[in-house]
């Protein structure tokens, strides 16, 4: 299946100059997500994920089908506020400005195999938070999945030395591409 006729590519979103890659034609396809969730799963089906974690909300999407396909749990990464119980938090910068993300204390056991997932890489910001936040919680990080990857912002570079998996590539911002 060729995942990239599933994605829809907007110009100048959410600001001139951006190419927006749009997900939800992907999520409108029943067949798309199961392939989705099984390509994401296979290079980890032997590795012994027992949690499979993300940030809110377009990683939600695909992280919880595919802890269902490991049989492995899900651990939601919020912004602050957002969790019921004690958490734990990492505060990161933006291009613009700084964000904050939260998980709960107890989320993790040491040791624990994580995998981390999100629709999305471009300059690996918010993956970097959840990867701090596992860690703190003394997890053993089995791998870094996406979706999609803008290779030309160069995220993987960020996220070293873990192990990044990407169904889809744009080298570059070209809409055609």
């Amino acid at each position: 299946m060729n995942l990239k006729e599933h994605i829809r590519s907007i110009p100048d979103f959410p600001q001139p100059g951006i190419m927006f890659r749009d997900i939800t034609p992907l999520l409108k396809s029943a067949a798309a997500m199961k392939h989705v969730t099984h390509q994401l799963a296979l290079p980890y089906r032997e590795s012994g994920v027992t949690t499979v974690l993300a940030a809110e909300a377009r990683g939600f999407v695909f992280a919880v089908p595919l802890a269902m396909e490991l049989g492995a749990a899900f651990v939601p990464v919020r912004k602050p506020g957002k969790l019921p119980f004690e958490t734990e938090s990492f505060t990161y910068n933006l291009e613009y400005g700084t964000d904050t993300l939260e998980i709960h204390r107890d989320a993790i056991d040491p040791d624990e195999r994580v995998l981390l997932v999100d629709d999305l890489l471009a300059t690996g910001g918010t993956m970097e938070a959840c990867v701090r936040l596992a860690e703190k919680q003394k997890a053993h990080i089995i791998g870094l999945a996406f979706v999609i990857e803008l290779a030309f912002l160069r995220g993987t570079q960020r996220l070293e030395p873990y192990d990044v998996h990407s169904l889809i590539s744009y080298q570059t911002e070209d809409a055609d591409e």
